[in-house]
């Protein structure tokens, strides 16, 4: 397996193509454009650092919702549950 250096997922909503965008970017290019940004810390902690498909799916519905806020187009093609971030109950 090929060795790569630490980066971050930006993931875009393309409207004029209907195309969710996925990149890695070296965090420390990125860096300045997130200072004072909307920001959703997740501890792991919290699921008992279990990064399993009910955490998948809650962080994938969490970021859907974080770009319908920009771009509410998005939301009709959504039909996923709507459940608040956190452990389960």
């Amino acid at each position: 397996m090929a060795a790569h250096s630490p980066y971050s997922v930006v993931v875009s909503y393309l409207e004029d193509t209907q195309v969710l965008s996925v990149r890695a970017v070296e965090p420390v290019k990125i860096a300045p454009l997130l200072a004072s940004k909307l920001e959703m810390p997740i501890a792991l902690e919290e699921f008992d650092n279990k990064l399993d498909d009910e955490f998948a799916r809650r962080l994938g519905v969490a970021m859907l919702n974080l770009i319908a806020l920009g771009q509410p187009e998005i939301r009709q093609f959504m039909s996923v549950t709507q459940q608040p971030f956190g452990k389960s109950e």
